[in-house]
């Protein structure tokens, strides 16, 4: 027998159900695949919104009841009736324009926003403090993306030795920090500047140098003038960076061969 199934979903609600789907199905490869651990943040900490633009949630908004003053009007009935005509008609005007310039708001909404909710810089200092200072690994890596780019400042600007003893690199992808506002001292822009790159959006070839205005870290073009896509289409030359700089380190860390050495193993041969 054969069946057509048609699905009849907003665009924003089927955005939103497959980004479900797919963090899930990426989860689970995560801790399948690559053997990684997930760790939930331990209840009690808050509520988290990691954009910070939406820090807020949507509710209805409660309904005005306004008597109406024509019972003691002295105004004729027929000029009461004609003013309660025009005024449903606004209504129902403003109510056909509110539908129509956002068809997914069936009700008058507004934002109320989440109380003793944390910030993204607080998340990182909290996700810093409680796992990444705690793990045993010799070398961490960054990916911070437009807004993480700030909070990983700021994380630099709380935590600078802790941070600068256990991150092997930085990689921006389209940050908004800014060293200046945040107040960012001389001796992180100079670790950011041989540690970080961020690559921002730029319609120019992948690696490509940016001129910057700030300085902390080297920019180059991410190979794409899309903010979203800034991190996928640099995942190439991230990874190379990273590698990089794990090989800069464990060179710097093996003991530097002296002259006095060289005689030593001459004189033995």
């Amino acid at each position: 027998m054969n069946l057509l199934l048609i699905f009849l979903i907003p665009w924003r609600d089927l955005n939103m159900l497959l980004m479900k789907i797919i963090t899930k199905y990426v989860y689970e490869l995560l801790e399948k695949d690559c053997n990684l651990k997930k760790i939930s943040i331990p209840e009690g900490y808050g509520v988290i919104v990691l954009n910070p633009n939406e820090n807020y949630i949507e509710v209805e908004k409660p309904k005005i009841h306004v008597q109406s003053s024509s019972d003691s009007s002295d105004e004729p009935a027929e000029k009461r009736e004609r003013k309660d005509k025009v005024s449903k008609e606004t209504k129902k005007r403003r109510d056909f324009y509110e539908k129509y310039r956002n068809p997914q708001r069936e009700k008058e909404m507004m934002q109320l926003y989440i109380r003793e909710n944390g910030s993204p810089e607080e998340h990182a200092i909290y996700v810093w403090d409680h796992f990444i200072a705690q793990a045993a690994a010799e070398n961490v890596f960054f990916v911070a993306h437009s807004y993480g780019g700030l909070a990983f400042v700021e994380l630099m600007i709380q935590r600078e030795a802790d941070v600068k003893s256990k991150v092997t690199a930085v990689a921006l992808t389209d940050s908004v920090h800014n060293v200046w506002h945040q107040e960012a001292g001389k001796t992180i822009r100079e670790w950011m500047r041989e540690n970080c790159c961020n690559w921002v959006s730029s319609s120019e070839p992948l690696d490509t140098s940016v001129e910057s205005m700030l300085p902390d870290c080297p920019r180059v073009s991410a190979g794409t003038d899309r903010h979203e896509l800034t991190s996928w289409k640099s995942f190439p030359s991230i990874f190379k960076f990273f590698t990089e700089a794990s090989e800069a380190k464990i060179s710097s860390l093996k003991p530097a061969v002296t002259r006095r050495s060289h005689r030593i193993k001459h004189e033995e041969l």
